[in-house]
């Protein structure tokens, strides 16, 4: 599959779990596709763009070694997706990918992200928890935070601050992530 085609099949995908997963199980079952997928994704302005980002997340949660490969594509540009409806499923492979590199069992993780790659990713989460975006993605970014904090001793002191400075303005759901983040840290 070309990446025109994979494009072309790609606007025929909806928010439906279904057409997702569909176009995720190609995509696992044919990696060299990430590639052009993730070109898709990251041409920022186009609504298709949203599509890509969607079938990636649904590959990342079944099959996130697929991604490795690109890491270095995927923090170069993650960080430049505006789109709210890119931001969320963005943010929520960068969880995934902490959520791997801080388990016990997965040292391929370790082995896949260097230190660059987890930079970019704390610089993304904070830009996006920070910003004007959905709940979702700042909810991501939390745990992607939390996580990378204990890598760098810097992020746990800054994400504390973010969230009780936004704290009284945020969302019921908002509050609910940040009490528990917040207790985390309490208790870290």
């Amino acid at each position: 599959m070309t990446r025109s085609e994979l494009y072309e099949a790609l606007d025929y995908v909806n928010h439906s779990r279904k057409k997702r997963t569909q176009m995720a199980g190609l995509v696992i079952d044919h990696p060299r596709l990430v590639a052009p997928l993730m070109d898709i994704a990251f041409t920022l302005d186009d609504p298709v763009s949203s599509k890509a980002c969607w079938v990636l997340e649904f590959t990342a949660r079944e099959k996130l070694s697929h991604i490795f490969p690109h890491l270095d594509v995927f923090v170069e540009k993650v960080g430049q997706v505006q789109l709210q409806s890119s931001v969320r499923p963005m943010a929520k492979i960068c969880e995934l990918l902490m959520l791997c590199y801080c388990s016990k069992e997965r040292q391929d993780c370790r082995k896949a992200l260097q230190k660059t790659h987890l930079e970019a990713i704390a610089a993304a989460c904070f830009d996006w928890l920070i910003g004007d975006h959905k709940v979702a993605a700042k909810a991501y970014s939390m745990t992607s935070l939390y996580l990378l904090g204990t890598e760098f001793d810097w992020i746990h002191p800054e994400l504390r601050l973010v969230l009780e400075q936004n704290y009284a303005g945020g969302s019921a759901a908002y509050k609910a992530r940040a009490r528990h983040t917040l207790a985390q840290l309490e208790n870290k």
